[in-house]
């Protein structure tokens, strides 16, 4: 009878497969609250006026909202160095401003309008910006991770030290193309971050409902993709873990997923009523989780800043924001000639 060939060890098994701990929220420094509030609260106010914009009729087509999951991207850029890219799904304003993205562009791309960053074409779900490194904005669900995968290729490909941050939903986890690109990106060691913003509900379909599997941080098990739990509505938790996540994939021991525990207070888009929650269940994240009221508590706690100057930077964001919805709704739409541009990229 032969003998039995040995299981021969396959590459990366050494990795380990297990949920990796959490490090402590970081102890913030004056400046790294107040930048965190400011950067928070500029999302917010931004997210506001732009529901504000779709009622009124100025906003059309689709629009989903990122009220509630701000720290997740906050905590995240503030890891990042010049030259890494971010790539995210169809809920990208947050995405955008974070990453310094001018919010008169972002306002005028939701409108429709010739100075949008994709020259009106795009709108909410389909604009860029080459200079900041944001690839999108994908209105395809789960496609941005396959895209953002091969970003991580072609960092590695040309030697740099950059690394890719891909941003998807609990939903868009269940994707096929996901797990293909966990498949490729682990294989080759690639320098990519997975953040599954796991917002509770994918659509109007609770969790529970929806995946087999809800430690999304084990989603890259099989592939000996270690992940992490986070805590995504405290910014520090967030910026802690993403050092953790740098620190990993830049060293060159391939990608990580990161599971960010949030939670949006809007429904999942502008036509959605959220009817498949209570108001008790979002009141209650609202009073006590809240990712920006966290950082006034503390701020004002520790005297780093008193309310009324909070006050002041709340007046001050407001003012850019209705400066970028006035220019949103003033610059002139683009020409007929821009439907034959912007088609095919000459190599």
């Amino acid at each position: 009878m032969a003998a039995k060939p040995k299981k021969t060890n396959t590459r990366n098994s050494s990795r380990k497969t297990t949920v990796v701990k959490s490090p402590a929220p970081e102890k913030f420094s004056k400046e790294q609250e107040l930048k965190a509030y400011y950067d928070m609260l500029m999302i917010r106010r931004f997210e506001e006026k732009a529901g504000q914009l779709y009622g009124m009729g100025f906003i059309g087509g689709f629009c989903h909202l990122y009220i509630g999951q701000e720290a997740v991207v906050t905590g995240m850029q503030m890891a990042l160095k010049d030259g890494d890219q971010v790539i995210t799904g169809y809920r990208d304003h947050g995405h955008m401003l974070a990453c310094g993205m001018d919010p008169d562009g972002v306002m005028a791309e939701l409108t429709g309008r010739r100075d949008g960053y994709s020259k009106g074409k795009g709108g909410s779900m389909h604009m860029f910006s080459k200079e900041k490194h944001f690839y999108g904005g994908h209105g395809i669900v789960g496609a941005q991770v396959s895209l953002g995968t091969g970003l991580a290729f072609a960092n590695k490909y040309r030697g740099n030290d950059n690394l890719s941050v891909a941003y998807f939903g609990d939903g868009a986890s269940n994707q096929g193309q996901v797990y293909e690109s966990f498949n490729m990106a682990s294989l080759w060691d690639l320098p990519v971050i997975y953040i599954i913003e796991n917002n509770r509900y994918a659509m109007g379909t609770a969790v529970a409902r929806s995946s087999a599997l809800t430690d999304f941080s084990q989603r890259g098990a099989s592939f000996n993709i270690p992940g992490m739990h986070v805590d995504g509505m405290d910014v520090r938790a967030v910026k802690a873990a993403a050092d953790h996540a740098v620190e990993f994939v830049r060293g060159g021991k391939g990608p990580i997923i990161l599971e960010m525990e949030t939670y949006r207070y809007r429904g999942h888009s502008m036509s959605d009523p959220a009817k498949y929650r209570t108001k008790d269940e979002v009141q209650k994240m609202r009073a006590e989780q809240d990712p920006i009221e966290q950082v006034k508590q503390r701020v004002i706690e520790a005297k780093m800043a008193t309310e009324d100057e909070l006050k002041a930077m709340d007046k001050d964001i407001r003012a850019i924001v209705a400066k970028s919805a006035e220019f949103a709704q003033t610059n002139p739409e683009p020409d007929v000639s821009e439907l034959y541009t912007d088609i095919l990229v000459e190599a």
